[in-house]
């Protein structure tokens, strides 16, 4: 007797299908399998007129069919949008000893990229869909009223995400970088530090510079580092509050002499939103020593900042008014005393 066989006709590439973590639970069973898009796409059975949309649904489920071989005996049919339905029609025709099961995990007829006459062939096409479905499967109770208002017994199915991380909240370290990403930044540092703390996240704010790392290969791991969110220019309302969801501030700077004798502006930047920084051992940093942990290495920059693990629930309120302290008339002091000395006041 031929293999039986549960069919999934998966509306996007399994790679790109919303529900791909359910499918492919399904498809560790030997009996099911799964056929991709066809060359006609679907939403274009729901926009052809319905004569034309069903004669190109035979010839599809005719090659689908004869791609299955021989040995399947189909069983079940599983759609998952009602513009699958005039394909799922045709193979029904042909196969109609199969069970229909019918997933309905949105009220596609009322999809915001659907005008009055798509959502009015959607709801005709679920409609069919739905009265012939052996099983009609829905993700939420609000889906299941709907079903048996129409007068059907919906199954409850509701979503899952197993491939989705999972990141462990109690040991996350949530670092951010504001400001220059280019040939300062001392990319195999980031890199050495991203590989010793796995559990980290960097929120990198700021334009990168990909013609000032050309060939760097460190900085090419770091662009493809899921652990490195790249949120390009903020404005400086949106980069506030972005640090604000950080636990501790970084300077990924090369220790070289541009770099050593400066004064990183998002130290204090960060210390405005009582988030400490930690840098590597550059003498001119030290200048804030107040809001700055040094690391000599890359082994201590991570010890670091897991130190600083879950601050982001507690920002330091000193630090922050250490660092609302600073202001310019604060810092010009020398200036204002020079220029009351010349005879020049506010």
């Amino acid at each position: 007797m031929p293999d039986p066989t549960c069919l999934l006709l998966l509306p996007r590439p399994l790679e790109q299908f919303i529900l791909r973590d359910q499918a492919e639970d399904l498809l560790r069973a030997d009996g099911v399998v799964a056929a991709d898009p066809p060359p006609v796409k679907y939403g274009t059975f729901a926009r052809l007129p319905r004569p034309i949309a069903d004669r190109i649904a035979r010839t599809t489920a005719k090659r689908l069919l004869r791609s299955l071989g021989p040995q399947r005996q189909l069983r079940a049919l599983t759609i998952f949008h009602p513009v699958q339905w005039p394909l799922a029609q045709a193979i029904l025709a042909a196969k109609p000893e199969a069970e229909l099961w019918y997933g309905r995990w949105d009220r596609y007829e009322m999809a915001y990229d659907a005008g009055p006459s798509l959502r009015e062939r959607l709801a005709e096409l679920h409609d069919e869909a739905a009265a012939r479905a052996d099983l009609v499967f829905v993700a939420s109770d609000e889906l299941a009223r709907l079903e048996r208002e129409a007068g059907r017994e919906p199954t409850l199915v509701a979503l899952a995400a197993d491939t989705f991380p999972a990141l462990d909240p109690g040991r996350s370290v949530v670092a951010v970088s504001l400001g220059h990403l280019g040939r300062r930044c001392d990319w195999a540092l980031l890199r050495a530090v991203c590989e010793r703390v796995p559990e980290l996240t960097v929120l990198a704010i700021g334009a990168f510079h990909e013609d000032e790392v050309s060939g760097d290969a460190d900085a090419a791991w770091c662009r493809a580092c899921p652990q490195i969110v790249w949120l390009g220019s903020q404005d400086d309302e949106a980069a506030a509050r972005l640090i604000g969801c950080a636990d501790v501030g970084i300077v990924p700077f090369k220790d070289e002499p541009f770099n050593q004798a400066g004064l990183p502006y998002r130290i204090l930047k960060y210390a405005r939103q009582g988030v400490r920084t930690v840098a590597p051992e550059l003498p001119g940093v030290h200048t804030w020593d107040t809001a700055v942990t040094t690391a000599a290495d890359a082994d201590a920059f991570a010890e670091a900042l897991r130190a600083h693990a879950g601050r982001r629930a507690t920002p330091d309120l000193a630090l922050r008014d250490w660092a609302l302290a600073q202001t310019a008339e604060r810092q010009n002091a020398p200036l204002w005393e020079r220029l009351n000395a010349l005879g020049i006041t506010a």
